[in-house]
Order: C-alpha cells, then structure tokens, then sequence
C-alpha cells in the first residue's frame, strides 16, 4: 500500500460515555487503529477532542457547561488527563505522542503557519504522533475555530495531508437528518459541498460534542479547497482506518479528481481568515480566471471590510464567489485607487492581487 499521510480527528461523542468520562474502551479502539495505520508505513496525526467532556465533571459539573469560562477550566483539567491517558495507551505500541495545542492565528498569521508547518515537519520525520486540540484555555472567543471539525481540516490542509479522517456516530452524511426521518438516505460520495447539503445537516446528534454534521460538510469543503480528501463515519477494530483509506469504510467519501496540489503559501490563502472582499467587473473576472492574470484595480468596483496589505481577501463577481487571494493594498488605498488605471509612477503596486497570490475556487 501507498505510504500515506492521514489527518485522524475523533469526536467527544466516540471518545466518552453519556456521563462525559472518557471511555477506556472506546479510546483503546481508536489507538489500535492509529498503531496498526502507522504500523503499515502511514504517517498520522490525531486531532482529538474530549478535553472539555473529560474534565467537566471533575470540576463539578453535572453537565457540559456552556459559559465560556466553564468551557475554559474543564478544558485545562480535561487535556492534561486526555493526553496522559493517550500517552499510557500508546505506550503499549511504543508510540510516542506530542501534545500541539493551537488557536486560530497559527493559521491566519504566514508567520505562525509556517512554524506550525515545520514543527509538524519534524515531528513526523521522528515518527512521533502528533495529538492536536484547539488551546481552549487561552481562546479569546468561545472556541475560536466552532468545533475541532474545522481544527482538522485546517490542519489536513496545513501538513499537506493525503486524506481527513472524521470519525463519528453516523456512519456518514444523509440527504434528511436519519434519525428524524427514516426514509433518510446515505450518500456514499460527494465531489463538492453545496450550501443545499448544509440545509439537510440539522441537529449536533451529541450531548458531549458540539459539532453536527453541518460542521463536519463545512470542514470538508475547506478540506477540500486545500486539495485534502475526506471520509465521513464510523468504524470499529483495529483495521478500520487501514478499511477507509482502502475505500471501504462506513460512511461517506468526500473527494474529486481533480484536487489541488498547492504551494505552502497557497495553502495558506486557502485556510487563512477572510478579511474582506473585492467586487470586480467581467473583464478582471476573464483576465483573472481564464487567462491567468493577476488583478488590476481598474476592474475594482467595490470593496467591503477593513484589511491590510497581506491579508486575505474573496473575490466576487456579478456570477458569485471566484477565489481568494493575498491582498497588496490596504483597505484605505484601494478604496482610492480602484476603478482607476494603473499608475506605473505611483507608490503602490501595480497588482492588487498577483496571480502568485490568487487561488480560484471551484464551484459547482
């Protein structure tokens, strides 16, 4: 089999039991799993949840709490006792685990991306087993990426990652929500998310977790606008991995043919935060998409948000959203200089986006 590099991200749900304890046996499951992909040659890293459902009870919570504060401490209770646990477990297959604990600006800064980046680098070089989770504790909004779903798809696209593994309760994504209706079908495979998919994923389907299946579509897209395939489901024994990347799992296979294979910094357009937007006309939009220039400020006409020169922005046009790409003027210079035609003499650059810095999205 092809050596692979496999994102893994379990869920509190397949983590713990209804009480919010983690689940020895469940847990074990996972990790044979993990040993017996990273015994066949893969390399893997682990976004794993259950820091928060792990340590609520601890702190005397009946419940999982909902105050950002509440949230905070049963999650730097919960990581200390979930990683020393993974340690425990993954000692009996003398695999070594390395705790990342991140926030959103190790991705939208090019700085903290790239260091993030390298340490994942060395890391996997060493044969270590990265075990990542969102550094809850020091979030300065209510766990800033909505759900490690989101966590696991920038980090499959941040390594570079052959495939994003989601495990969870459903074995995959149903045209109807299947436990509401039972005529509800599964989808075995998807080549894009459609915001008409988002409208079927209703409902977290968890009391311990906080993503549904909506967050696990919107994941996927950004998987896959990052060039990463993804599998949605469930599974059980030690060769349930191995099972779904050979294409049998039970769930559902987000993927095309056609992925991406982009740059470092390209990745980073396609996983940073969007700071604004840029509405062109359909002459920037053909030079743009078609003949594979960069975009001028003559074919400006309106912008929206308050950005800098190096952030991220999307392009619009009258047929919708065209890509993203790494802005060279600031909100108040472009303001002036768009819709007007490039001065060679003028202090600013003669590109608002440079064709290096632009990547188109595919929508379908």
């Amino acid at each position: 089999m092809e050596r692979k590099r496999i994102v893994v991200k379990i869920g509190s749900s397949s983590l713990t039991n209804a009480k919010g304890e983690i689940d020895k046996v469940r847990l074990m499951d996972h990790v044979q799993a993990i040993a017996e992909l990273k015994k066949q040659g893969h390399e893997v890293l682990l976004v794993s949840s259950g820091a928060v459902a792990a340590g609520f009870k601890l702190l005397g919570y009946p419940a999982r709490p909902v105050t950002v504060k509440g949230k905070q401490a049963a999650a730097a209770v919960g990581q200390s006792l979930l990683i020393q646990t993974y340690s425990a477990l993954f000692s009996i297959y003398d695999i070594i685990p390395a705790q990342i604990l991140l926030t959103r600006t190790d991705f939208s800064k090019k700085e903290c991306y790239k260091n993030a980046y390298a340490t994942f680098e060395e890391l996997l070089e060493r044969s270590m087993l990265p075990i990542i989770n969102e550094n809850d504790t020091v979030s300065i909004s209510e766990l800033t990426f909505g759900d490690n779903d989101m966590l696991s798809a920038l980090v499959s696209g941040l390594v570079h990652a052959d495939q994003l593994i989601i495990l969870t309760d459903i074995n995959g994504f149903y045209n109807a929500n299947p436990t509401k209706n039972p005529q509800a079908e599964r989808i075995d495979r998807l080549t894009a998310i459609t915001d008409d998919m988002l409208s079927f994923a209703d409902g977290t389907g968890s009391k311990v977790g906080t993503g549904g299946m909506a967050s696990k579509l919107l994941a996927s897209r950004t998987a896959l606008l990052a060039g990463v395939k993804v599998f949605i489901g469930t599974g059980n024994g030690a060769h349930k991995l191995v099972e779904i990347i050979a294409g049998h799992g039970d769930g559902t296979y987000v993927e095309h043919e056609e992925l991406a294979v982009l740059t470092n910094h390209k990745q980073w357009i396609a996983l940073a935060e969007i700071s604004g937007k840029i509405f062109i006309d359909s002459g920037a939009e053909q030079a743009l998409m078609n003949n594979g220039k960069s975009l001028l400020p003559a074919g400006i006409y309106r912008i929206e948000g308050e950005f800098d020169s190096g952030d991220v922005l999307e392009v619009y046009s009258e047929n919708g959203l065209l890509g993203r790409g790494e802005v060279l003027y600031s909100s108040q210079e472009l303001a002036v200089a768009m819709g007007k035609r490039t001065d060679t003499s003028s202090k600013y650059p003669i590109e608002v986006i440079h064709r290096d810095k632009w990547l188109k999205i595919q929508t379908n």
